[in-house]
């Protein structure tokens, strides 16, 4: 074996912090800010802090996608 250590990816939390969710979605944070206070993005505010269930982030993913699927198909 070598001496170097393998980069094992950390599994994503159910609940999500904006810094989380902004890795796990590959967005900036102040992107993130602006959809999640424009509630065009599933999440709760706790506090001054924002939590995003996991769940309700890829169903929403999953929507999004079947939408713009919709949306392609329609205008061919």
């Amino acid at each position: 074996m070598s001496g170097r250590r393998q980069d094992i990816p950390k599994p994503v939390p159910e609940v999500m912090t904006i810094d989380d969710l902004a890795g796990y979605l590959q967005v900036s944070k102040s992107s993130l800010y602006k959809l999640a206070q424009e509630g065009r993005v599933p999440g709760q505010k706790v506090g001054r802090h924002w939590r995003f269930r996991k769940d309700a982030i890829d169903r929403w993913l999953e929507r999004r996608d079947a939408e713009h699927r919709v949306d392609a198909e329609e205008h061919e």
